[in-house]
């Protein structure tokens, strides 16, 4: 009772409860934040919105596989915005990837069934693949879940507009096209799309002076878009611009070298107005791009052809006529002829005619045969085939150069098989 209390030390006090504190600090705050060892450290997550960025940047460029890279990342980093997909899949049709555009504007509509866009884009996807049944199927949906959906209306004006060409379709087609394509731009002027659709339907209608306008406008959003410099070529070749569509042909070829499609239509347009040699260069430059392609083949026959250099012609119409293999081992499968194409026509009748030229009768004979059994309503072709059949007979029945007299009797003139 009477022991004496010891001091309180307040400063111990106040250190310990300092200490006790770090200590929770440390555990709370401090830890959480510390990696475990022996585990890899993870990689800072990227805002999906710059993924997005990156793609519109690389899609104004004109650079469709680094835009599509730039689209996955993007879903990767949120998977579960439909829009992404959308824009994703209006590229990859843009870089000839159909099938993979079937599949992402599907997993739009997996995401959003009422998505008036992602029905819209699989329509084209559907055009693009031909199967324009589906496609108008895809294309109406759209329409109906928003009548104001002017990227709709142009690919249901391009779909219409290509049956009209074709011959099928309703007969009110090209009329309902025209005004889905003013439609178009009157919902989406800003669209690359909606002054496609636009041109492409003055262009089929004989209004292609108006079309030239559309397709220059359409590249006036996007001059890195390789499709809409063969659109405005096609259209000045038509109003015999030569020259300009080979400037347009030249850019999409540049903008794409891959695509043989830009070297082909030039040397069509080149042979047109008869600069054959000019026409083979461009010819045999689509067939680089893509060796295997009989059509292309072909084509470069026709141009080596009229180059007068037959014999490298009947190498080339054998490619695409015949099939066979490439110097490195890749299979043509050789073109049948139906008649319903007049280019491979062409091919048919301009190869009989090479091999008689080159005295290769014996091919050319069955050739021209064939030819007019199997198209003997197009008058062309029967002309060069028979053409081809009187010149084989004229050189089976042109005697040989007789002989310097040698003293010896009976040399007679033999024929020349």
């Amino acid at each position: 009772m009477t022991r004496k209390r010891r001091p309180i030390h307040w400063f111990r006090i106040i250190l310990l409860a300092i200490l006790v504190a770090a200590a929770i600090y440390v555990q709370r705050v401090v830890l959480p934040t510390v990696p475990p060892p022996f585990v890899a450290t993870p990689t800072a997550t990227r805002d999906p919105a710059s993924y997005l960025a990156d793609a519109e940047r690389a899609f104004a460029g004109g650079k469709l596989q680094a835009t599509i890279d730039a689209y996955n990342d993007a879903i990767k980093a949120n998977p579960n915005q439909a829009s992404v997909y959308i824009s994703l899949a209006r590229v990859q049709i843009y870089a000839g990837k159909y099938d993979d555009a079937l599949a992402n504007a599907g997993n739009a509509i997996l995401l959003d069934a009422n998505n008036s866009m992602a029905h819209a884009v699989r329509g084209w996807a559907q055009f693009q693949k031909g199967d324009s049944t589906s496609a108008e199927e895809s294309l109406k949906r759209a329409l109906e879940l928003d009548p104001n959906n002017g990227m709709a209306h142009a690919y249901y004006a391009v779909l219409l507009g290509t049956q009209y060409v074709n011959g099928a379709g309703a007969l009110n087609g090209i009329q309902v096209a025209i005004e889905e394509s003013k439609a178009a731009i009157a919902l989406a002027p800003n669209t690359i799309e909606a002054h496609r659709a636009r041109g492409y339907i003055l262009e089929i209608t004989d209004n292609r002076e108006q079309a030239v306008d559309e397709y220059k406008n359409a590249i006036a959003l996007n001059a890195n878009l390789p499709d809409l410099h063969i659109d405005l070529g096609r259209t000045y070749r038509a109003i015999g611009q030569t020259d300009m569509a080979i400037q347009e042909y030249t850019l999409a070829n540049t903008l794409n070298p891959a695509d043989p499609r830009p070297s082909l239509y030039a040397s069509r347009a080149l042979a047109a107005v008869g600069s054959y040699a000019q026409a083979a260069q461009w010819a045999e430059q689509a067939v680089n791009a893509d060796p295997t392609d009989p059509y292309l083949r072909g084509n470069w026959g026709v141009m080596l052809y009229y180059s007068n250099e037959w014999t490298k012609a009947n190498v080339e119409f054998s490619f695409a006529i015949n099939g066979g293999t490439t110097e490195d081992g890749q299979k043509i499968e050789p073109l049948p002829l139906t008649g319903e194409d007049d280019l491979i026509t062409e091919f048919f009748y301009t190869y009989a005619m090479s091999l008689a030229k080159t005295n290769r009768c014996d091919q050319a004979l069955p050739l021209a045969q064939m030819i007019e059994g199997a198209v003997p309503l197009d008058e062309t072709a029967i002309f060069v085939a028979q053409k081809a059949t009187g010149l084989c007979q004229q050189i089976m029945l042109t005697p040989s150069p007789v002989p310097a007299a040698t003293g010896l009797p009976g040399i007679t003139p033999t024929a020349t098989p």
